[in-house]
């Protein structure tokens, strides 16, 4: 760890961009925090990139653990074509970890990014230690295929009244929902320099096929994840249905589970005030 605080970067608005190739590909990806100890590895959700993390989520935890966002192969700053399924995205997120020297990380991961952790862990269960899986489901999960049409018609209803489809893919349309909406979309600005080049149209469109294989395929067993898990959603999420991850910590044994109420797939950023002491208590445990 460095004894210079000045040198340690806990501001993910302020954390430099970087990038490592490995297998063909170049990943683009940001670090922060001390270096030293189990990096936490933070994997993304549908259409995002590297601008997509709330930094109310990734500050606080980057405070005392080295933090890792990165883009997938395809995505944002990385360079290669999506994969179009979840098991060959993952196998990318395992060339991005190894390229980075790591034989042992952590995981959070949100949606999507909560679909490749899963295939990850099962593969290469000695390469994580921790596993934290927000607004998700398993493979085969109950209406996962219906993703598609529901991200199209916020996407739509976004676009009618000019806003981010986030904010209905996200939160609930009530006043709660729709301030924590607004407050959500304004943090995702604090990084004013760097940015991330936005996703492609076909990026997007084959991880939505992605996710719908992954709606269709058959459930794999779970009982097979023996690490640490922490599970949270909203209790009405409309992408990947709440009772889903019920499902995953019924069959994750030991595992945790946090619903918090009146809220929608983006429960962790509107609570992210209860959400990150939880999420830091079971990272440094």
């Amino acid at each position: 760890m460095s004894t210079n605080n000045d040198a340690v970067v806990t501001s993910y608005a302020k954390a430099p961009a970087r990038t490592v190739t490995a297998g063909g590909i170049t990943y683009a990806y940001r670090e922060l925090g001390p270096t030293g100890g189990i990096p936490v590895i933070f994997f993304v959700h549908l259409a995002a990139t590297l601008d997509n993390w709330d930094p109310r989520i990734i500050d606080p935890i980057a405070k005392d653990h080295h933090v890792i966002a990165f883009d997938n192969r395809g995505v944002g700053g990385s360079t290669g074509a999506v994969p179009d399924s979840i098991e060959m995205m993952a196998a990318d997120a395992v060339t991005f970890i190894k390229a980075l020297g790591f034989a042992k990380v952590d995981i959070f991961s949100f949606s999507l990014g909560a679909m490749v952790a899963q295939a990850l862990v099962l593969k290469h269960p000695e390469l994580v230690r921790k596993l934290i899986l927000t607004g998700t489901g398993p493979a085969g999960g109950k209406d996962i295929d219906k993703v598609a049409r529901t991200t199209y018609y916020d996407m739509l209803r976004a676009t009618l009244t000019r806003s981010d489809p986030k904010e209905f893919l996200f939160f609930n349309r009530n006043a709660a929902g729709k301030r924590a909406a607004r407050a959500f979309v304004e943090r995702l600005e604090e990084r004013t320099v760097d940015r991330d080049a936005p996703i492609k149209i076909k990026a997007f469109q084959t991880q939505l096929k992605a996710i719908k294989k992954w709606g269709r395929s058959t459930p794999t067993d779970l009982s097979r994840i023996t690490q640490p898990t922490l599970i949270a959603n909203g209790d009405n999420d409309r992408m990947v249905p709440s009772t889903l991850s019920e499902d995953l910590h019924r069959r994750i044994k030991g595992s945790e589970l946090v619903i918090y109420p009146d809220s929608g797939h983006g429960g962790i950023f509107q609570f992210h005030d209860e959400f990150v002491p939880v999420a830091v208590e079971f990272l440094a445990r």
